[in-house]
């Protein structure tokens, strides 16, 4: 049955028939879907909703419009209805459309997803793109009753079940995106019944009888009954992947996708007996084919991800991440392939008229299925972030190259259509297209094609490893053994004389460490290491300073390291992006030998001992006390008397890190300090110290000449002052550089509650700081300073000292924390992980709080250098929310932690 010629009895005239004139205006609003998704993925790193929003302008927008118009259009062909059914497909597609807007509208304004919008919009939305699905479905049902039910019959029944799951995946969509928790399981159930549903049966049933048509050629006998046996496979396949979405049975989801799987092989079977026969030779059927192939691929993995996932929520998050390839990789395909087969009949006009439309639709083939499938294989690959950019990159453009061509098509076509009578103004065939007579040019017309955008995408790699080249010897190193037998190792000490003796050491790498970190092996040894990975979820590898190092390790995988003679101190870390920084490193120190370090560069001349460096394999050492978090209540009274003395100490400053700080009373941050609006406090400021210090106290406004003033060692003063306005205010040494005493330690809060504050169940202070290390057991590193280059950005003085004994809370507990950056130099954009401030106050200001008649809320605190305020939030549910600075490369050097919420 050859579906797209079924009107070959209506008579050639000078333009299109009314039914294929139709046809055409149908595909227009397919058009503007693909339009505006092409604009987003120009605009993607401005839209923080791109990515999910170009995934539903494809799949609600263009290719559901192409569903409902050609399953029309192919259900009449196989059905023989004459005449079509005008005032319903009308219907039905205004009602999709304005649907699919108001999906897209919803999702992007609903209340659940951070917006400000009407939730009743998403529901409206869907319920008429569900219902368009529908009466769709009811159509199509009437058709096949009415119509003339031949053998091809069977893919109307595809499109009535692709049509019916499509409402119960708007209902899950609804659902989804109101759902606060158990996403997972909703989600596993939507992408079943409009992926694997709607989008899938309607391919699946369509290509059992277009393949062979694209063809040219007859089906297969066996088509119809392979098609029957496999409606059932597929329908009850995705009914239980939508199963075991709402029930939470993850290994009932491996079975369906992988039953799926059987089904298409089922359909398959008979195409590609049709294919042996008459094997594809143009871009229609390339492109149907490098579509389907992706299908597989994708339904394959996301069982797998499923399969080896320890839970559903883990699996599911993995099938997530096939939505894209499965989006462009199969459905973009297959529908840009069965539309260049189908345009230029469409289109019409006779016999000479379609031969020029077919010439159009196939200028540049091969390079376009090829840029659009090459550079999508090497995206799955582990790349650098910019190599996989410009790779995606590469797979948009071949496809705007295939559309571009497709609109191109109908507008030769029309004009040929409508030139027909006069020869002389149709078309002439290009070269590309003259070459189809010669297969030999052909041949050579098309390697060189595919030669040339293979070369381009090679291209388009290396021009991306070139801009990122540290990220790519990050992720590629390939194994590389010691010098040559017997010979020192590179970069060690020339004249060092080997041993003959090889010292083996077993190193493992697992949680952004090698252990064990040190390795000592006597000068002129022969230095195996044999490392394991022995990390779960993470790819590793141990790169020595030399040159040597193990190649990629997947997780478990094991590898034996010939070092080389060792003749001087040597580096290694984990070369893998990110690694080395988050602490995988190791050294090797020699024993006996020359102590020069042959790993980096020694320091500058004049430029004394080294700055510390934190130990990424340390833990806390026993001295270490955790900060108490929680802010004391007001005292007694209405005049405060405390004594500041300062204070220089040696202390753990991060694992491994001692510092020589300057502190007052012996921390930092040092003393805090709460009272209330009109309280008096007196500080007796005692100068135990080496140099000159001062303090300032932001909580009172006087003159700070005499106050404030720096004191000599051994001296003290009284500082006075009456707090007459509510805040977080900061204290700090006015000795000069100011930033450097307040950055070795010296700097703390004072409290002074609003007249208004409502009582808590749970209250917590919180100063953010910065630490510039200088020598090991010496202050702080002026030059760091200056570049703003911290070594550590922490909360109440340690690195991440609240991820290892967080905050405690109950769910329910009204929880408030106080926060003040001490700055010098960042800025604190203070966010919890999983919860939502509905009070904010900053600088003696309530931005948001309850009862002021905002539904709103807020999800960060932005404080620079010395400001302060408080949030306050209940946690809805027991979990672990870590808290952290949102600037998160300065939470990645220690601003953040963890409350742990408790029922």
């Amino acid at each position: 049955m050859n579906l797209a010629l079924s009107d070959r009895t209506q008579p050639a005239t000078r333009k299109p028939t009314g039914r294929r004139r139709t046809m055409l205006l149908r595909s227009l609003p397919m058009l503007g879907w693909l339009i505006a998704d092409l604009v987003l993925v120009v605009a993607h790193r401005f839209v923080p909703e791109a990515n999910w929003l170009m995934v539903h302008l494809v799949l609600l927008g263009a290719v559901s419009n192409a569903i409902v118009v050609w399953s029309t259009y192919f259900a009449d062909a196989v059905l023989r209805v004459p005449g079509g059914h005008p005032k319903r497909d009308r219907i039905v597609l205004t009602a999709l459309n304005v649907g699919a807007l108001g999906v897209v509208a919803g999702l992007l304004v609903h209340p659940a997803r951070g917006g400000t919008g009407p939730a009743w919009l998403l529901i409206i939305g869907a319920i008429l793109f569900g219902g368009a699905a529908v009466v769709h479905a009811a159509g199509l049902i009437h058709q096949f009753r009415v119509g003339l039910v031949g053998q091809f019959g069977i893919a109307v029944r595809f499109y009535i079940a692709a049509a019916l799951f499509l409402p119960v995946g708007a209902y899950l969509g609804v659902r989804l995106a109101s759902a606060t928790t158990d996403h997972a399981p909703i989600l596993l159930a939507h992408l079943g019944a409009n992926i694997l549903g709607w989008v899938g049966l309607t391919i699946a049933g369509t290509l059992i009888t277009l393949w062979p048509t694209m063809l040219r050629t007859r089906a297969d006998d066996g088509a119809v009954a392979s098609g029957r046996r496999s409606w059932w496979v597929l329908v009850i396949a995705i009914a239980a992947v939508i199963i075991a979405g709402l029930v939470q049975l993850r290994w009932l989801a491996v079975l369906g996708l992988l039953l799926y799987v059987l089904g298409l092989a089922l359909v398959a079977g008979p195409l590609v007996r049709v294919s042996r026969l008459k094997p594809p030779n143009s871009f229609g059927p390339w492109s149907v084919l490098a579509g389907s192939l992706w299908w597989v691929g994708c339904l394959v993995a996301a069982a797998i991800h499923l399969a080896v996932a320890p839970d559903l929520a883990t699996g599911v998050a993995g099938v997530r991440g096939l939505v894209g390839p499965f989006t462009a990789g199969f459905v973009v395909q297959i529908l840009l392939g069965a539309l260049t087969y189908l345009l230029p009949v469409i289109v019409g006009g006779g016999p000479s008229v379609v031969r020029i439309s077919v010439a159009a639709a196939e200028r540049s083939a091969v390079p376009r299925l090829l840029l659009v499938n090459i550079p999508a294989l090497l995206y799955l690959l582990p790349m650098p972030s910019l190599v996989k950019v410009t790779l995606s990159l590469a797979v948009v453009a071949g496809l705007v190259w295939t559309a571009v061509v497709l609109i191109a098509t109908v507008v030769t076509g029309l004009r040929a259509v409508r030139n027909r009578p006069n020869p002389a103004l149709l078309p002439r065939p290009k070269a590309a297209e003259e070459a189809v007579a010669d297969p030999v040019a052909d041949r050579r017309l098309r390697s060189g094609q595919a030669a040339a955008i293979v070369g381009t995408v090679a291209l388009l790699v290396v021009a991306g490893a070139l801009v990122d080249p540290v990220a790519v010897v990050g992720r590629y190193v390939p194994p590389v053994a010691a010098s040559v037998d017997g010979a020192p190792a590179a970069g060690a000490a020339a004249d060092v004389t080997p041993t003959g003796n090889t010292t083996t050491v077993q190193v493992e790498a697992n949680g952004m460490r090698f252990t064990p970190a040190v390795i000592e092996v006597p000068a002129g040894d022969r230095l195996v290491v044999e490392l394991t990975n022995a990390d779960p979820g993470q790819v590793h590898d141990l790169v020595f300073a030399n040159g040597v190092n193990s190649g990629r390790l997947a997780p478990g995988a094991k590898a034996t390291i010939d070092v080389g003679i060792i003749g001087a101190t040597l580096d290694g870390w984990c070369s893998i992006a990110g690694h080395r920084q988050m602490g995988m490193t190791l050294v090797v120190n020699v024993i006996g030998g020359d102590p020069a370090h042959a790993g980096h560069a020694a320091p500058a001349a004049g430029a004394g001992e080294p700055d510390a460096q934190r130990d990424p394999n340390a833990e806390p050492g026993p001295e270490v006390r955790v900060h108490d978090p929680v802010l004391p209540p007001v005292g007694p009274g209405t005049v405060h008397q405390h004594t500041f003395t300062v204070q220089e100490k040696v202390t753990e400053v991060a694992p491994g890190v001692r510092q020589s700080l300057w502190t007052f009373n012996g921390t930092a941050p040092g003393t805090t300090l709460r009272g209330k609006v009109g309280d008096v406090f007196e500080i007796t400021f005692v100068n135990d110290g080496t140099i000159g210090h001062g303090i300032d106290f932001h909580a009172g406004a006087l003159a700070p000449d005499r106050p404030m003033r720096v004191i000599a060692p051994g001296e003290r003063l009284t500082y006075r002052f009456t707090a007459t306005r509510a805040g977080i205010w900061m204290y700090h040494c006015s000795a000069h550089p100011m930033s450097l005493h307040i950055a070795n330690g010296m700097f703390g809060a004072v409290v002074i509650d609003p007249p208004d504050l409502a009582p808590v169940d749970r209250e917590f202070l919180l100063v953010q700081s910065e630490q510039y290390w200088g020598p090991q057991e010496g202050a702080g590193s002026p030059e760091k300073l200056a570049e703003r280059a911290p070594d550590a950005v922490v909360f109440n003085g340690y690195p991440e000292q609240y991820a290892r004994e967080p905050l405690t809370a109950k769910t329910g507990e009204r929880v408030r924390i106080w926060l003040l950056n001490a700055g010098p130099n960042e800025s604190l954009a203070f966010h919890v992980v999983g919860g939502q401030f509905d009070t904010v106050w900053r600088e003696g200001f309530y931005e948001l709080r309850p009862g002021s008649g905002s539904s709103g809320g807020s999800q960060t605190l932005g404080l620079f250098a010395s400001q302060g305020g408080f949030v306050e939030l209940e946690m809805p549910e027991a979990g672990h929310y870590s808290l952290v600075n949102h600037q998160m490369s300065l939470a990645e050097r220690g601003a953040a932690g963890t409350i742990k919420v408790t029922d």
